[in-house]
């Protein structure tokens, strides 16, 4: 059993997808993270085993090399479809019921800025890490945030943006997320964004680097 998770858990940090994929060359023609979840699931491995001892592991060894910035996005987006192939296999369990996600996480790109690219990687790290996650896509504005968090309760908030001319719109729905939610958990991030700005407009956390997140969220859980 220990094999093949570490395997899946291999496969999720290189970036190998399945068999067809091409890289990381030396694992060309090999079981990717897709083929060897699906064998680990119809082998009777758990799907909480397969999450937890192989998924999680490798984004999270994922998420701090690209903090260390011994990888970057290129190789960052392989080992996210990499986990998306492992979770295809997983994901019927988590809506059945039968295994449960640690939390809810609703992401988006705040009213006025269409960017994603960051967002994006933002959403898969955290969705590998264990958390069930929303993603509002761009250009959202407060009320939709609102009325997201009020359909799932408990959920903590990602708010991203890329422009210094959308940021204060992230003080906006840091605002009513917080008067209306006062406990609530608001994540931003984004290139301009920085720890002085996430103090002054009262979010709870500030990472420059996606794993940071997930850290973040690990402890507040």
């Amino acid at each position: 059993m220990e094999d093949i998770l570490k395997n899946i858990e291999i496969c999720i940090e290189t970036g190998k997808i399945d068999k067809n994929s091409p890289f990381p060359p030396d694992k060309k023609g090999q079981d990717g993270a897709d083929e060897l979840t699906k064998q680990a699931l119809e082998s009777g491995i758990s799907p909480e085993d397969i999450l937890e001892k192989a998924c999680v592991p490798g984004m999270e060894a994922v998420g701090n090399k690209f903090s260390r910035n011994e990888i970057f996005v290129p190789q960052l987006l392989l080992s996210a479809k990499a986990m998306t192939g492992a979770m295809n296999h997983l994901k019927p369990y988590f809506l059945s019921g039968s295994v449960q996600r640690k939390g809810t996480f609703v992401i988006g790109t705040v009213q006025g800025d269409l960017h994603d690219i960051g967002k994006n990687i933002v959403a898969m790290i955290i969705e590998g890490g264990g958390w069930e996650v929303i993603d509002l896509g761009v250009d959202v504005k407060p009320e939709k945030f609102i009325s997201t968090v009020e359909e799932n309760p408990g959920s903590a908030v990602g708010l991203s943006s890329l422009l210094t001319t959308t940021m204060r719109n992230m003080e906006t729905i840091v605002n009513e997320l917080k008067n209306k939610y006062s406990d609530i958990h608001v994540l931003i991030g984004g290139a301009p964004v920085t720890q002085d700005f996430c103090n002054s407009i009262g979010a709870s956390f500030y990472s420059p680097d996606p794993q940071g997140a997930v850290n973040y969220l690990k402890n507040v859980s």
